[in-house]
This record gives C-alpha cells, structure tokens and sequence, in this order.
C-alpha cells in the first residue's frame, strides 16, 4: 500500500475532527505548486449554519483569501470524500489543477457518480482527478459517524 501524501493525512486528521464537532467527517487541503498546505478545513455547515460550509469550500475560501486570488491555479485539492457538485463546480471556477478524493459518494457524489461535473460541456476547467487516495479511512470515519447517528435516539 503506498503512504498517504501529508496532505491527505492533514485531510484525514480534519475530517476526524469535524466528527468530533458533530459534523458529517470530511476534510479538504488545498497545496500550492510546491505541495505546501495552504488551506486545510473540515466540515462546518451546523456550526456557522451555512449549507455551503463544506470543507472544500471553506478551504478554497481559504487559500483565494491568503494567495489575493480568486483562482488557484497550479493548487490541488485533497480532500476525504468525492466532492458534491457545488463543491465540484467551485473547484473547477478556481481552476483547481489536481483534486485527489479518499472514498467515492455513489449517493452525493459530483465528480464520479451524479452530475460527473467535470465531463460537463458547460465545465470550462476540469482538473486532473484521483479518487480512492486514503479511501478506507475516510470511508470508516464515515460509516462510524453514520452508525453513531442511527444509534442515538
């Protein structure tokens, strides 16, 4: 098995944390050129109430607010869980170079599975995609916050 980048660790240790703040485990890190983390987020949609407080956008929030950009050229994102569309369609406005995603979301899913965003006639900027980078942990950090979910009353 090939080690896991430091940014899809960073991702991994994000989404973990957003479990531990009761949201849906996901963590996204944007890296520059160099593959320095520039932005790292979990998810934040029941803390600041904001349906689009998804971990890729507020990392992508993130890195244009720190590059004075509003695109990210040259950045990848590495992020635990197939992006949805809306996340997917920011990716590609900041003209995100590489996303590499951990597990695939048949039901939620923009990139592979629902819309395929990327394959999209009106997608003026698709990036190179990697799915299934880290995709044990990040699927296991999922079923056990699902699972804790169905238990509680």
């Amino acid at each position: 098995m090939k080690a896991l980048s430091e940014a899809m660790r960073r991702a991994l240790d994000e989404a973990e944390d957003a479990m531990r703040r009761g949201e849906v485990p996901v963590g996204a890190v944007i890296t520059d050129a160099a593959g320095r983390i520039v932005a790292a987020e979990g998810n934040r949609t029941l803390e600041l109430l904001d349906p689009t407080a998804h971990a890729e956008m507020l990392a992508i929030r993130e890195a244009c607010r720190l590059t004075g950009s509003e695109r990210l050229i040259g950045h990848d994102m590495h992020v635990t869980l197939e992006p949805c569309t809306m996340c997917a369609m920011a990716m590609s406005f900041a003209r995100i170079r590489r996303l590499y995603f951990g597990a695939g979301d048949p039901k939620m899913g923009g990139v592979e599975h629902g819309a395929r965003v990327f394959t999209l006639a009106t997608c003026h900027h698709a990036p190179e995609v990697y799915g299934g980078i880290g995709e044990t942990r990040a699927a296991d950090l999922l079923r056990r916050f699902f699972a804790a979910k169905r238990e509680s009353p």
